[in-house]
């Protein structure tokens, strides 16, 4: 392509290594850069730019998308997102687990896990179209898709979350699905796992997702269970899905509990022969520990249990539970208890059945972080560099080109970012500049908020936000909101 013919580039990512979240071959080429979008891949030797990034013996790829966070709150609160951009994160998906920002009522005694969700900056969201009016009068650092949640609808509704609905809160919950559908949400998400929805029926899932359908929006959930009842869990998933005639995703699929390891052997293939028939996906994170509100149910202690957070006791967290309850002369059951509410990380998954998950070919990239506190799951700052150097690079688990496909271009489609996830023109100019060969997650559970290295630069729609370590200060994301199957 001669320079002549080019336009004017705003920014030039110069000489780096091309993967352009297809999966296709790694190839040698510049990018060009204006307004905000890509707009020249290839040789543009000579052509000049007012910004150019030195990219040689680097990769160039897709930012990536943050398949399920929960960064409700934290894109207002915390506009930076170090956590993400520091990581090559330039997307996030937020209201997962059943938990979102909106719609709620100000004055709202927020049971868990629905406050796990960074306190607000501002008054609560009464509307979800508020919501979303807010991300795009105060930008963060990351482009935003949201979901609206189920598990929050309940708690707007209902009095009483230990029951099931009537028919007089479905049609309630379901009119604030339709008003997000209107403002753009992409989707809706369940958290039957949480008590907060756990005597939600199959029925009242349906009915209150109904505006899903005409739309052809998501159906996002964190199952009922992930342990010994998981095939049904699954089951019941894919027959909402099947009601609604909407695509599902299965958020951080897991065999939890060891009795149930290995337990993925089963799950993947019927994931894979269900997707024969209807629309599924699934992400997961690279880690053998979760993370949610301190719990003493289900057999949640029976193995390392980690403090993240507690509101009585913050000088527990980063601390072992067994540890504290030893202190105390109480049992983990009561310990627990005295610590909530908190967070906590619990290692409770087998890593054959991780790596199971990652291997898989339609498995996206989620950290599942939680933006709270000093001492968070390592997930909320080293979950795609350890995916790229830890069990791409060091395990061997799939190629580099897959790595990035499976937290860019995989993402998008499943989630239709559309215009977010490949490289080539006409796409927005969400990149990220890594060092292949260097690239690792620093944060661990000792010291959780620790900078991935291997990172050089991420530019988000056309702007560069972090390099050489440090941040540049911009707040160029953007709302991305849900595309009509009708206008598609």
């Amino acid at each position: 392509m001669s320079s002549d013919k080019l336009p004017h580039c705003d920014l030039l990512i110069r000489g780096g290594t091309v993967i352009d979240g297809t999966k296709a071959p790694r190839f040698q080429a510049d990018v060009g850069i204006a307004r905000g979008h890509i707009v020249a891949i290839g040789d543009l030797a000579g052509h000049s730019a007012d910004e150019v990034v030195d990219a040689a013996g680097r990769i160039v790829a897709p930012g990536f998308i943050d398949s399920h966070t929960h960064d409700d709150q934290a894109v207002l609160s915390q506009p930076a997102m170090p956590f993400k951009v520091s990581q090559g994160v330039t997307t996030v998906v937020t209201g997962n687990c059943g938990i979102s920002a909106a719609p709620l009522r100000d004055g709202m005694d927020l049971p868990m896990p629905l406050n796990l969700i960074d306190a607000p900056a501002q008054g609560r969201f009464t509307t979800f179209a508020a919501y979303l009016d807010a991300l795009r009068a105060t930008p963060s650092s990351v482009n935003v898709a949201a979901m609206v949640g189920h598990s929050t609808l309940r708690g707007v509704t209902m009095s009483e979350l230990d029951r099931q609905a009537s028919q007089a809160e479905i049609s309630e919950m379901r009119a604030h699905v339709e008003e997000a559908m209107s403002a753009g949400a992409i989707g809706m998400s369940t958290g039957t796992f949480y008590a907060t929805a756990t005597q939600a029926t199959t029925e009242e899932i349906i009915e209150v997702g109904r505006p899903l359908s005409a739309r052809g929006a998501l159906y996002v959930t964190h199952m009922r269970d992930e342990s010994d009842r998981i095939m049904e869990a699954m089951e019941e998933s894919f027959a909402i899905g099947r009601a609604l005639g909407v695509p599902v995703v299965l958020s951080h699929h897991k065999a939890m509990h060891t009795p149930n390891f290995g337990k993925t052997r089963v799950t993947l293939p019927f994931i894979e022969e269900t997707m024969k028939h209807q629309c599924v996906s699934l992400d997961c994170y690279p880690y053998t520990a979760g993370s949610t509100m301190i719990r003493t149910d289900r057999g949640m202690l029976d193995n390392r249990v980690l403090i993240a957070s507690s509101e009585p006791h913050p000088e527990c967290a980063g601390r072992d539970l067994a540890d504290i309850a030893r202190e105390w002369g109480l049992s983990k059951e009561e310990a627990a208890r005295r610590l909530q509410p908190g967070s906590a990380i619990y290692f409770m998954m087998d890593e054959d059945d991780v790596q199971r998950v990652l291997a898989f070919d339609e498995t996206m990239i989620g950290s599942d972080g939680i933006p709270l506190g000093d001492k968070p799951h390592p997930r909320l700052w080293g979950t795609f560099p350890r995916v790229l150097g830890h069990y791409s690079r060091d395990v061997g688990l799939f190629p580099l080109e897959t790595a990035v496909w499976k937290m860019t271009g995989l993402t998008a489609r499943n989630f239709g970012l559309h215009g977010r996830g490949t490289l080539k023109v006409g796409q927005h100019a969400d990149i990220v500049v890594f060092d292949a060969a260097t690239v690792r997650d620093a944060a661990s559970y000792e010291t959780p908020t620790r900078v991935a290295e291997g990172i050089d630069a991420v530019i988000v729609n056309g702007t560069i936000t972090w390099q050489h370590g440090v941040h540049s200060g911009a707040r160029s994301g953007q709302v991305i909101t849900r595309r009509d199957k009708v206008a598609a």
